[in-house]
């Protein structure tokens, strides 16, 4: 193997930076490193978090969740009541149940969109009934259509006979 190229992870000391370009770089790097950590911090343990740095050119930066008044009034009033901490997290339980409600919600309007999609495909593609194209007929699919009908009367009158032979009699309204 050969050397390595860069001196890789290893323990800077804690001196003052004499370059002002390398104080001014490695504050930026530090300062977006930090702030990415906080709001790790604030994402997975839910707290409020203030944090306000000068730069070496004497420029503020600040990141504040969730806002800088309520961040400013927890550190006056260290001696929070419990019920604001009880009124605070109900409304975090709220926010979280709303939030799984709307997620949950949004699946199922995905799958009724998907559902009306197919309904509409299988409604293109059903094949229609004779009723539904009859006046599309012409006329030696009319002559075929007619010869099919008459078939079926005659098979019921053949029919007829035999079922009024039967024990049963056929109820009063059967002509209508």
């Amino acid at each position: 193997m050969e050397g390595k190229k860069t001196t890789g992870r290893r323990k800077i000391p804690l001196v003052k930076i004499e370059k002002d370009a390398h104080r001014y770089s490695t504050f930026s790097k530090r300062r977006s490193g930090l702030f990415k950590k906080a709001s790790q911090l604030v994402r997975e343990n839910d707290v409020d978090l203030g944090i306000v740095l000068t730069s070496p050119t004497d420029k503020v930066y600040a990141f504040v969740h969730p806002t800088s008044n309520a961040v400013i009034d927890r550190f006056i009033n260290l001696k929070t009541d419990f019920g604001d901490r009880f009124v605070a997290e109900n409304s975090r339980d709220k926010v979280n149940q709303l939030n799984d409600r709307l997620n949950e919600l949004d699946k199922r309007e995905e799958i009724a969109k998907e559902s009306l999609l197919a309904l509409n495909e299988m409604d293109k593609t059903r094949e229609k009934n004779r009723w539904e194209f009859i006046d599309q007929l012409n006329a030696d699919e009319v002559m075929k259509f007619q010869a099919w009908l008459d078939v079926g009367e005659v098979m019921l009158k053949d029919q007829l006979p035999k079922a009024s032979s039967s024990s049963q009699s056929p109820p009063e309204d059967a002509n209508i």
